[in-house]
């Protein structure tokens, strides 16, 4: 005998909601949806936790056309994505460095343990930018600096420790998103404004 069931609802992952995400950035980018839209609707889509939740909020962007052909089907397995640049790792074990996105990155990796490397964002952040740290930090954290405006989503996996977003780094999204996310264990990372142009300013002067 054979049950008819409803459809189940299924979860959604983090690669589902970073697709929604960049065709949020191109419609904002492209003048259909204003501040307060691209805001609201950015929010809606990092709370979402079924599939279901994720279309509604790019069903009138003509910019959802251009999404891969696997993306958000539930009921189909993930077909294997290759790039031709593979995501970026860095890795600070006992010490650190200085990593400076460029312009146009979606992000970075990391793992710090028992260090950590101080990470600016000033020249990738932007308008309509998300940008996405997937920083592991066990013992240890990374500094990471932000150009002002920028709105800061923190989603780590914290264990006795968590990431500490200073009062004045915390924008109002009108020059672009970061997403952290990644394990915090015993650690964490210290997000900053960016003062390297306000301390040379000072210098001339």
């Amino acid at each position: 005998m054979e049950l008819n069931t409803p459809d189940r609802r299924l979860r959604a992952g983090d690669a589902d909601r970073d697709a929604v995400l960049e065709v949020l950035q191109r419609a904002y980018g492209n003048g259909r949806l204003t501040m307060e839209e691209y805001a609201e609707r950015q929010d809606a889509v990092l709370e979402a936790r079924f599939h279901d939740e994720l279309m509604p909020m790019i069903a009138d962007l003509p910019e959802q056309e251009a999404m891969p052909s696997q993306a958000l089907v539930p009921h189909t397995p993930p077909v294997p994505v290759v790039q031709d640049k593979p995501a970026r790792w860095h890795a600070a074990v006992m010490s650190g460095s200085t990593v400076e996105l460029e312009a146009g990155s979606q992000g970075m990796k990391s793992v710090a343990f028992w260090g950590g490397d101080d990470i600016y964002l000033s020249e990738v952040m932007g308008p309509g930018v998300t940008v996405t740290l997937e920083l592991h930090s066990v013992m240890g954290g990374n500094d990471i600096y932000i150009p002002e405006g920028v709105k800061v989503v923190d989603k780590p996996l914290a264990i006795m420790g968590g990431n500490d977003i200073r009062k004045e780094a915390r924008g109002d999204g009108s020059n672009g998103t970061l997403i952290l996310r990644g394990l915090a264990f015993w650690g964490g990372n210290d997000v900053r404004l960016d003062k390297r142009q306000e301390k040379a300013e000072k210098k001339r002067r």
